[in-house]
């Protein structure tokens, strides 16, 4: 799911761009929110304090207040991935924006071809960028970890605890649960409080699998025969 913001302080602006992002959300067949800000301090408070995500970030460079360019120099180390796209009336903000390195500018004078065309791109690059996420979203928080970096998930009380290299990242629900939603076939239960991800498991080597990151999780008897029969398969080769 993606998660879109635009920022302008012209409220009849933030409108029209939300109806075009929607809409071409539609024609890239993806699934996503938008939120809409008119005050580009609002957008940093929420990024910065309350920890919001985005995948994208539609700005208006003259705005009162922070301007677009310093609103996403500030955003950068929050949101180090994020594709920024800058439209403004004034052209020689065009430099500026290169150096930020923002995804693309798109200037008034010719919204109406080149902004679906710069969102259509986007989501495009966001969607080989991204692979497959697993979200956790609470009331004050939203967070992504890409499947290929998470190495094992296992039960800790009422929580399903998610080790994965960009650290520990716990949820509350089950295992079942979590192993639902991912709906991958890399994801194994190598014991019942434990769900491990194939793709991280260098070897089983006496009842232990053994990951890419050192760590050696305990295998249960009940469950060695059927894990090295799917890592056999999903591997193609015997262990």
């Amino acid at each position: 799911m993606l998660h879109i913001a635009i920022c302008d302080d012209d409220k009849a602006a933030v409108e029209s761009h939300t109806e075009i992002t929607e809409n071409c959300m539609k024609n890239c067949d993806s699934i996503g929110k938008v939120e809409a800000y008119t005050t580009s301090d609002n957008l940093l408070y929420d990024i910065a304090e309350d920890k919001f995500f985005f995948d994208l970030i539609l700005l208006d460079i003259e705005m009162p207040g922070s301007t677009g360019m310093e609103i996403a120099e500030k955003i950068k180390p929050y949101l180090p991935n994020v594709k920024i796209i800058f439209i403004t009336s004034h052209i020689e903000y065009a430099i500026d924006a290169f150096e930020l390195s923002v995804f693309r500018y798109v200037p008034k004078s010719d919204m109406e071809k080149r902004l679906p065309a710069a969102i259509q791109d986007a989501i495009k690059l966001i969607a080989l960028e991204d692979g497959k996420n697993y979200i956790i979203q609470t009331n004050s928080r939203l967070e992504k970890i890409p499947y290929r970096e998470i190495y094992y998930i296992e039960r800790d009380g009422k929580n399903a605890s998610i080790t994965a290299a960009g650290g520990i990242s716990k949820v509350r629900k089950s295992l079942q649960q979590v192993y639902s939603e991912l709906g991958a076939d890399e994801f194994i239960f190598i014991d019942r409080g434990c769900i491990a991800n194939m793709i991280q498991i260098m070897q089983i080597k006496d009842g232990m699998a053994v990951l890419k990151n050192g760590e050696s999780l305990p295998i249960s008897r009940s469950h060695l025969q059927e894990v090295k029969e799917q890592i056999n398969h999903y591997w193609g080769m015997h262990i």
